[in-house]
């Protein structure tokens, strides 16, 4: 899967956002986070967090959450963010599907400023929009009849240790617990996974840090570090609802049409 797509990761796959930036959740604004009895406790150890995010991806139909997507060059110090929305949901014959919608972007200290990006997988399909320079793009990321597994390590398109059986995680990472600062998310604690040799993420990062709610026992920030360690991608979701109620709607996973002046469009199938 092409790197612009991972996490949101990729599902880092994550701000609040001002209001009147980021047009609001089309689903039942009563909706709350769902949280089971058994939430995870601070003192949880690595073995129980990652099996709480194997049980939360067995019951996990959708969600949607405001989103920031941080890119930092630690060579030069350069920072840039982008804020939207994201939407989530696994459809009735199994193929989830996911819209992030970015509205502004911030670089380094100067205001946000308008600069919609738009991204969709659905049906095999990827899609990437840049609106400021009249860009879309349409990955295929899988054959007619394949259900894709958004989170499968290794193959998913925003691989995150959500709905994974603890010894597969294992056996790419060696899984640390870090101990909780200031600077992560309130009520959420710390695992770092560092690939292991040989192995495909090996090859990508030297880190993936991911942050996991207590409460809802969902992923709530990623950060991933190359392996030459000279960029940072930090996503973080703020606002997330799982499994809304009613749920969400179809138009949270339309994009809109566009004119076709002025616009470069072109397809990416496998071979």
């Amino acid at each position: 899967m092409h790197g612009k797509f991972l996490l949101v990761a990729g599902i880092s796959l994550i701000c609040a956002v001002a209001p009147g930036q980021i047009p609001p959740p089309l689903i039942n604004p009563v909706g709350t986070i769902n949280t089971d009895p058994a939430a995870l406790h601070p003192d949880a150890t690595v073995d129980e967090v990652l099996d709480a995010l194997q049980a939360r991806g067995q019951n996990l139909k959708e969600f949607v959450a405001d989103v920031q997507l941080t890119d930092t060059d630690i060579t030069m110090g350069d920072s840039s963010k982008r804020l939207g929305k994201v939407w989530y949901q696994v459809k009735g014959d199994g193929n989830a599907r996911l819209h992030i919608l970015f509205e502004k972007k911030i670089v380094g200290d100067k205001p946000p400023k308008d600069d919609r990006k738009e991204y969709l997988l659905e049906d095999g399909w990827a899609l990437d929009r840049d609106y400021r320079a009249k860009n879309e793009v349409r990955y295929q990321i899988a054959r007619p009849g394949e259900k894709m597994n958004l989170f499968q390590l290794g193959k998913g398109a925003f691989p995150l240790p959500i709905g994974q059986d603890k010894n597969d995680v294992h056996a790419m990472f060696a899984v640390s617990k870090v101990p909780a600062d200031k600077s992560g998310p309130l009520n959420a604690i710390h695992l770092q996974l560092v690939p292991k040799p040989k192995t495909d993420f090996e090859r990508k990062f030297s880190a993936i840090d991911v942050w996991v709610d207590l409460g809802s026992k969902m992923p709530v920030r990623i950060a991933t570090e190359d392996r030459n360690q000279t960029t940072q991608q930090q996503t973080d979701l703020e606002n997330m609802i799982v499994n809304p109620k009613p749920g969400l709607i179809e138009e949270n996973f339309v994009v809109p049409p566009v004119d076709d002046k002025g616009w470069n469009r072109h397809e990416e199938p496998l071979p």
